[in-house]
């Protein structure tokens, strides 16, 4: 009961802590933002993650309600365990997915489950640092078209020839896998980073947690589906109406060298730069330019240092200057948003891959809140459309994924997406909606694999319905017991119809794309 009592009371006493530690990338925290809580809408350039700092939503979406008991002021408004000092903050929070379904299309009748157990801890030092640590430990059985797309892309292994073998699998958003009860699949894995900010015009970090563009609930020019990879980045607040991130990354194919003097053979790995300059002419109107590059490390057997150039930070310089040299594959794009009134927004993407016209990529999309004069109503549309062959380059290990999971959309290259969603929060109680619709076009599933290999390409249409009905206990962990309901159907897919029913206990602040 002491420990509870000392956690209530810091709580309360620390509610005004300037913090360094970035907010989540879950949609649930995402939506909060573009939902105008605070004094002015939000209009940074949208490269999330955002610090607290930056943006200060926590205290405008954290539950107020009076508590008359300890334990219900830890469940619904404060973190676990908390200690603050004159020069230190420090939270520590259990991480929880648990749930059980099942999938009524499936004539195998499987129990689909997934079990993630962890520890989140937050820590902020002298008011100018930051830092963030999660660990992850995961069993999980998934629909029939989840398992076979992870599976698909998993680890790549040289066989007796000159080709590759797949192994294993690989989950976005978490890592590698290896089997557990036949069909099912085991993953650990851990997130992190560090946030210094000597003034208040400059922030550097550094770790491997995800990183999104974009005002959308998809990016087609950096998104968080993928796996998290060691970076630094720095985000410089140039003026007021201009700002520039600089991002360096170590992305990976994951496919193992054939000649290693380890016991277990490397995986090939290639730079990662992303150059994000930002300006805003007004306080509801931001345009961005998007540079991003895979650069060439070498091959199966060689190594090699990136170009000097991967480190240059003006834009469009280094891929109009190697273009073609077989030394960078270019993304370049743009990301704008404006916000009309206080609860609507527009924004869309742009994006051509190597200055190729035949490989581009668009969004357009319009978020909107507090519908019908009910508070916490959001509906959201988007389109997207990514070319065939968008994201792919002639050496196909510059292709753009990160552990042989697209870098941008969850669903890769040659499709068309429309997009709706729909949620609403009334005194915890929740409701989520979402809609997919796919046109596929001269399209595979792994296309954006670093090797070559002959595939079946193909142009279908695919339906993807998720309802989800739940109680939200604590907003900070975004904590909830929940019902969900998933519908997929694509057609010439046999095997892979779900009508799936999930229950569960969850702390979401990563996200998990299912909706693909």
């Amino acid at each position: 009961m002491k420990l509870f009592l000392f956690s209530f009371f810091i709580g309360v006493s620390c509610s005004g802590f300037g913090q360094q530690n970035f907010l989540s990338l879950h949609s649930f925290y995402k939506d909060q933002i573009f939902a105008n809580k605070l004094s002015k809408p939000y209009n940074d350039g949208s490269f999330f993650p955002v610090t607290e700092s930056a943006y200060n939503l926590i205290p405008a979406i954290n539950d107020s309600s009076k508590q008359y008991y300890t334990a219900t002021h830890i469940l619904f408004q404060n973190h676990l365990l908390q200690a603050k000092g004159d020069d230190y903050f420090l939270t520590i929070d259990p991480i929880l997915i648990t749930s059980i379904g099942r999938n009524r299309a499936d004539t195998n009748v499987r129990t689909l489950f997934q079990n993630t157990r962890g520890v989140h801890v937050e820590g902020d030092l002298f008011e100018k640092f930051s830092f963030s640590t999660s660990l992850y430990e995961n069993q999980a059985r998934f629909n029939n078209y989840e398992t076979d797309y992870y599976s698909s892309v998993g680890e790549l292994y040289p066989n007796a020839g000159s080709g590759y073998n797949t192994q294993n699998a690989v989950i976005p958003g978490g890592a590698r896998t290896k089997p557990f009860k036949e069909d099912a699949f085991d993953y650990a894995y851990a997130v992190g980073y560090f946030v210094f900010s000597p003034f208040k015009a400059l922030q550097i970090s550094a770790g491997n947690n995800s990183q999104f563009v974009g005002d959308g609930h998809r990016s087609i020019l950096l998104g968080d589906n993928s796996i998290n990879a060691p970076y630094v980045r720095v985000d410089w607040r140039i003026s007021s109406q201009f700002s520039f991130t600089y991002l360096r990354s170590k992305h990976t194919n994951l496919m193992r060298r054939p000649f290693s003097g380890s016991v277990e053979s490397y995986y090939e790995s290639k730079g990662y730069s992303v150059n994000y300059l930002t300006y805003k002419p007004s306080e509801k109107i931001s345009l961005s330019l998007f540079e991003s590059g895979n650069w060439n490390r070498g091959d199966s057997i060689t190594s090699t240092y990136s170009h000097p150039l991967y480190y240059n930070p003006i834009p469009l310089v280094s891929g109009l200057s190697l273009q073609g040299k077989n030394k960078v594959s270019s993304l370049i794009g743009l990301n704008s948003s404006w916000q009309l009134a206080d609860k609507h927004r527009v924004y869309g993407q742009f994006a051509i891959n190597d200055f190729d016209s035949k490989q581009l990529a668009a969004q357009a999309g319009y978020r909107g809140y507090d519908f019908f004069n009910l508070g916490d109503l959001m509906l959201q549309v988007e389109y997207n459309y990514v070319s065939s062959g968008t994201y792919e380059t002639q050496n196909r290990r510059l292709n753009n994924v990160q552990y042989n999971l697209p870098v941008a959309h969850i669903k890769g290259n040659g499709f068309q997406e429309i997009l709706a969603r729909a949620n609403y929060e009334y005194k915890r109680l929740y409701l989520d909606l979402a809609l997919s619709y796919y046109l596929l076009e001269n399209y595979s599933a792994t296309s954006l694999l670093p090797v070559y290999r002959e595939m079946d390409r193909k142009s279908t249409d695919l339906v993807f319905i998720n309802i989800e009905l739940g109680y939200r206990f604590n907003r900070l962990m975004n904590l909830s017991i929940f019902g969900a309901m998933t519908y997929r159907s694509e057609t010439g897919a046999e095997g892979f119809g779900t009508n799936s029913i999930q229950i569960g206990l969850r702390t979401g602040i990563t996200n998990q794309y299912k909706d693909f």
